[in-house]
């Protein structure tokens, strides 16, 4: 490759480079394992970077190597990977923050009826992620953070868009009621929707 190549691939991977260690990060939840992640992406990237035909989409490009590389390794690390995706979940009762607060909340995504108020910190937003299981964290991360339409994750995955539908749906539910929970604690909560939260539930209990 001529040095032009070259001079664009190390500026675009620079520009990137933290973004890329952050879709990582949430992918690994390893400080270590995501450098290795990222030093293998531009690696892969490098090596195929001549198979690029836009260089607009560089971005969404390495992004998706990243993700496959990623799942690459994580599918050889498990024996039966579909038996490790199919998570059961403890409570998989609907669960709305907005039916809560009857008012605009927390998250990424960009659905006005899914965003969340700023007063909830990022690192609550981080951890609630870290605390998915495996098959819900990775379709979050593939689809609102890397921006994957559901057919591009199901793709990904191996899976059917359904399944990733559901995925998708499960973990957004549980990031709420997690962020739910954390709004709580931290005050940030309108002492009346506290009160009928706390009606709920107790009698749920009954």
């Amino acid at each position: 490759m001529d040095c032009a190549q070259r001079d664009f691939f190390a500026a675009e991977v620079e520009r990137l480079a933290d973004r890329l260690y952050g879709t990582a990060l949430r992918l690994t939840r390893n400080a270590d394992d995501a450098e290795e992640l990222v030093a293998e992406t531009v690696a892969k990237a490098w090596a195929k970077f001549a198979e690029l035909r836009d260089r607009q989409c560089f971005e969404a490009w390495i992004q998706r190597i990243l993700a496959n590389a990623f799942l690459s390794n994580w599918r050889h690390r498990r024996a039966c990977p579909e038996v490790a995706l199919e998570i059961e979940t403890e409570d998989d009762e609907p669960f709305s923050l907005f039916e809560k607060l009857h008012q605009p909340f927390l998250l990424w995504w960009t659905d006005p009826a899914e965003s969340v108020v700023a007063k909830l910190l990022r690192d609550d937003i981080e951890r609630a992620l870290d605390a998915l299981p495996d098959a819900f964290r990775i379709a979050v991360v593939l689809v609102d953070v890397q921006g994957h339409s559901y057919a591009e994750a199901a793709e990904l995955l191996g899976v059917p868009v359904g399944t990733v539908r559901s995925r998708l749906a499960r973990a957004r539910a549980a990031l709420q009621r997690a962020l739910w929970q954390h709004a709580r604690d931290a005050g940030l909560v309108d002492p009346q929707a506290k009160r009928k939260d706390d009606r709920d539930q107790a009698a749920a209990q009954l």
